[in-house]
């Protein structure tokens, strides 16, 4: 009976390595068919952050495919097979309101094929025209519901009527191997494996198909957005399952349901791997990578140059490869961000007071700000008693530990006041 066991175990061993052995070679020869379309994203030393955690610090730079982001892989890859497996296949058909969008138009215009791409109502104008301009007549754009899930129903009940070929932003083989041509480049640009790598995770493909490519060798971070926390919440419940709630601000991570495919690539994964990235800090890293460096990265691009924060003390003096999955990045949401970057470091804070309606009131509040503190917004709101009216303010300084100082001020000046600035609620709908 031992030596049956032993047997088996020696045969589980041996197809693993098979499997995974043919899977690495079907992504190098994905990397190699993609050449014809576009050159290897750069891999690039960033000596800023190098300096701050003492590693050796390296981008994958995701955010510079045509596309600007990583998608662009697994459209490609998917198709592909599809087309050689079957050179008659005409109608292609996705769901997105994003970076998969875009990835898939490019691809219809490469492979000379038809695409009908399925986008919510509610997708920002600027989506829908570049998600056209990469198509270039070669795609249609149907906006169908106001959330996704009616999106996605309504793209898939079209498929099977028209009998087209439904691409999968990430639970599919295909797209997963075509994801893992970014560990191809990155062994071929550094010249080995690196120590450690940190991925985003919205669905799951492209760490997938990065972790399944490298093997055990390097140390792995997986990041999501605290908001989409979707492979934490799986590896938890031992299989996928739907989040009740997911906050759409990292909207190319924030997903609800990692998908069935590629949690049977990351059940294995540490827990204690897997971060979860808080929006508002998102948001700080956002803007020290535009400000320090020029580099322009949407929310779910700069979660893996965030996470460093979070594993400082285990990459002293190692290679870091962090993936910067997308650059799509609309500037209408730059106030957004800003405000919620200066929330996060706590330069900024809201707070409702209570102002005696009398004269002289307001002006005994402004003597008690500090010489650093700035009005940033004063609004008046219903008055909550006869005498006393509620004030909004919002307050901007040099340093969060000025806000000490001037909450010390107003306790001792006797004035009445709440600090708004982490109730979600209130935020919500005052701020």
């Amino acid at each position: 009976m031992f030596q049956e066991k032993s047997w088996l175990a020696v045969a589980e061993v041996r197809r693993q390595c098979s499997a995974m052995t043919d899977f690495r070679t079907q992504a190098r020869l994905a990397e190699t068919a993609m050449r014809e379309v576009f050159e290897p994203t750069p891999l690039q030393r960033n000596a800023h952050l190098s300096q701050r955690f003492e590693a050796e610090i390296y981008l994958k730079r995701e955010d510079l495919t045509p596309v600007r982001s990583y998608k662009l892989r697994g459209a490609f890859n998917a198709m592909r097979k599809v087309l050689k497996a079957d050179p008659t296949r005409d109608l292609f058909v996705c769901a997105s309101a994003g970076n998969h969008a875009q990835g898939v138009a490019y691809m219809c215009k490469y492979f000379g094929v038809r695409g009908v791409i399925f986008m919510p109502v509610t997708t920002p104008q600027q989506k829908i025209f570049k998600t056209k301009v990469f198509g270039e007549g070669a795609i249609e754009v149907r906006l169908v519901g106001d959330y996704f899930d009616d999106t996605l129903k309504a793209a898939q009940t079209y498929c099977a009527e028209k009998g087209g070929t439904f691409l999968s932003p990430f639970d599919d083989a295909d797209v997963i191997e075509g994801q893992a041509s970014v560990a191809v480049e990155i062994m071929q640009q550094l010249g080995g494996v690196p120590d450690h790598v940190i991925l985003p995770v919205g669905g799951g493909g492209l760490a997938s198909g990065v972790t399944e490519f490298f093997g055990p060798k390097p140390q792995f971070t997986l990041v999501e957005p605290a908001g989409g926390a979707s492979l934490r919440a799986a590896l938890s419940a031992g299989a996928p399952v739907t989040l009740p709630r997911v906050d759409g601000f990292v909207d190319g991570a924030a997903v609800a349901r990692i998908g069935e495919k590629t949690f049977e690539h990351l059940a294995g994964t540490d827990p204690k791997r897997v971060i979860s990235a808080p929006e508002d800090r998102i948001c700080a890293t956002m803007l020290e990578m535009l400000n320090v460096e020029g580099i322009v990265l949407e929310p779910a691009g700069a979660l893996a140059v965030d996470a460093l924060a979070d594993v400082t003390d285990q990459i002293k003096g190692k290679t870091v490869v962090c993936v910067t999955s997308g650059g799509n990045f609309d500037f209408e949401r730059l106030p957004e961000v800003k405000e919620r970057a200066q929330r996060y470091s706590g330069v900024k804070k809201y707070f409702i007071l209570r102002l005696p309606q009398r004269p002289g009131a307001l002006k005994e509040f402004l003597n008690i700000l500090g010489p650093e503190d700035d009005i940033a917004r004063f609004e008046y709101l219903k008055k909550s008693a006869r005498n006393f009216g509620s004030v909004l303010i919002g307050i901007e300084t040099k340093a969060p530990e000025n806000f000490a100082a001037l909450f010390a001020a107003l306790d001792a000046a006797g004035m009445t006041y709440t600090d708004i600035t982490n109730d979600e609620m209130l935020a919500q709908f005052l701020i």
